[in-house]
């Protein structure tokens, strides 16, 4: 999705870009009934929708339908976000918009899984974190079994039915306003939302520098080049590569790091 792509007759390339303070002010100003607000808040965080549909581009399903359930979950995101919490908006929208596109693609899938055999996949996977916090190890399939009480086969049919991953806000349990959703129960250290924002930070990140700087930084972490190799291919002195290099790094972690 590089340079001019129009996705519902908006041209990405010119998307607006809050930062994380602007979005701050809007969210405030939008949960005190300010329209115009949260019409800013919209468009300025629709290269966020764009971000997650990115993830689903392999499903065969059109963009335009995928950008427009992502846009309901960027609303919902915006309409639900706690201002009072430390964290940023980002943070908080991407698995809510990747949430929406999930149940659009499962309520639209060919496949339909029945409900009871959800539960017992969900309960499954609850199972196994737990079993493997208690024990340190990975469970077995049978240990899985007995503790949801269900047959071993049962089980493995169950989680394969599940063929795509579960979305990790999708409810397990709901009262009122309240709910627990699936992220609240589950833990995964390889591929967790915020693995997967901070890859998308640095990113940013990296976006906003200099062209200098990111070829610095492109031949001593990509092409492993050290600071006099650099210095002899760009024309500058090694203490300029190593000014620069620091600065550029610096700059990374502000960005990442900002609240």
């Amino acid at each position: 999705m590089q340079g001019k792509v129009e996705i519902c007759g908006v041209n990405t390339s010119r998307l607006p870009v809050l930062k994380n303070e602007e979005t701050r002010e809007l969210l405030a100003r939008s949960r005190a009934g300010d329209a115009e607000a949260r019409e800013k808040l919209i468009g300025g965080n629709l290269r966020l929708v764009l971000s997650v549909i990115q993830k689903f581009t392999n499903r065969g399903e059109n963009l335009d339908d995928l950008f427009q359930v992502g846009c309901i979950g960027l609303i919902k995101a915006i309409d639900n976000f706690d201002i009072g919490q430390p964290v940023r908006f980002s943070t908080y929208g991407v698995p809510m918009i990747a949430g929406e596109i999930r149940r659009y693609l499962r309520d639209n899938s060919a496949l339909r899984v029945s409900r009871s055999m959800r539960d017992l996949a969900y309960r499954a996977l609850q199972a196994r974190e737990r079993l493997t916090a208690e024990t340190g190890r990975a469970p077995t399939g049978e240990e899985i079994a007995a503790a949801v009480g269900a047959g071993r086969s049962e089980v493995e049919l169950a989680l394969e039915a599940i063929t795509d991953p579960v979305s990790l806000s999708e409810p397990v349990y709901a009262d009122s306003d309240e709910s627990i959703s699936v992220m609240d129960q589950l833990r995964d250290t390889q591929d967790t939302p915020e693995s997967w924002l901070e890859r998308m930070a640095l990113t940013d990140a990296i976006a906003a520098l200099g062209e200098r700087e990111k070829r610095i930084l492109a031949l001593r972490y990509y092409s492993g080049k050290t600071q006099t190799e650099v210095a002899r291919e760009i024309h500058i002195s090694q203490a300029q590569v190593s000014r620069l290099e620091k600065n550029a790094l610096n700059a990374i972690k502000r960005s990442i790091f900002a609240q």
